[in-house]
């Protein structure tokens, strides 16, 4: 079986408060990041288009729900562990406002940066620091990145679960290094991505994967 690469908390960096706690069993802690207004914000719920209103999955969340800066995400995160950005939205203003806000880090530690919008991670292949991911989430994605990227053109891919089987797994990696799969909350299904050759798996529950986590964390 192939070692996988790397063990990443899902939604951890969302709260500072409980980044550090997750950060033991996970060599990546992963946030979302909005730019909403102007401000990079840090959470999974969903605004209200223009009004500043949180939804996530049909429920209005309360109105005290504290909003969290990347700033404050950023100041949080340990040195020696990798953050993983997931930039959502199309606003093409937000890469270069994460790498104005990320400066810091970029030149000492780096992080990585994935999204299902391509064309903002495409803006930011190659920056200094940035190790960037085309995130997919479902078929029609999944052929298009297919058709869009030949060999080689990728840095890496965080992919759904359910899209993955071995010849797809093979055709990914042709092109990129780095393939991930979320949701990956189990041990016998990370030995089974694994022996496909996926190196990375975005989990809930990281602490139960630990038996398949890299020893050898810089080939990160």
């Amino acid at each position: 079986m192939s070692t996988p690469a790397i063990v990443v908390a899902h939604r951890a960096g969302n709260d500072p408060a409980t980044m550090a706690a997750a950060a033991v069993h996970a060599d990546v802690v992963e946030a979302d990041v909005h730019l909403f207004r102007g401000r990079l914000e840090v959470r999974h719920a969903k605004t209200l288009g223009p009004i500043p209103v949180l939804w996530e999955r049909w429920y209005l969340l309360d109105r005290g729900t504290p909003r969290i800066s990347l700033e404050a995400v950023l100041e949080a995160a340990a040195p020696d562990v990798g953050l993983m950005l997931d930039l959502k939205g199309i606003d093409p203003r937000l890469p270069g406002r994460v790498l104005r806000a990320a400066e810091a880090r970029l030149a000492e530690t780096g992080l990585f940066v994935s999204s299902r919008a391509w064309r903002l991670v495409d803006r930011l292949h190659g920056a200094p620091g940035v190790r960037t991911l085309h995130s997919v989430g479902n078929r029609r994605e999944l052929r298009a990145l297919l058709r869009r990227y030949p060999s080689g053109a990728l840095e890496g891919v965080s992919v759904h679960r359910r899209l993955l089987e071995p010849a797809v797994v093979s055709a990914l990696r042709v092109r990129a290094p780095q393939v991930w799969s979320w949701p990956v909350d189990d041990l016998a299904t990370a030995r089974s991505l694994a022996d496909w050759g996926v190196t990375g798996f975005i989990s809930d529950a990281p602490h139960l994967l630990q038996p398949v986590r890299a020893s050898d964390r810089s080939q990160f």
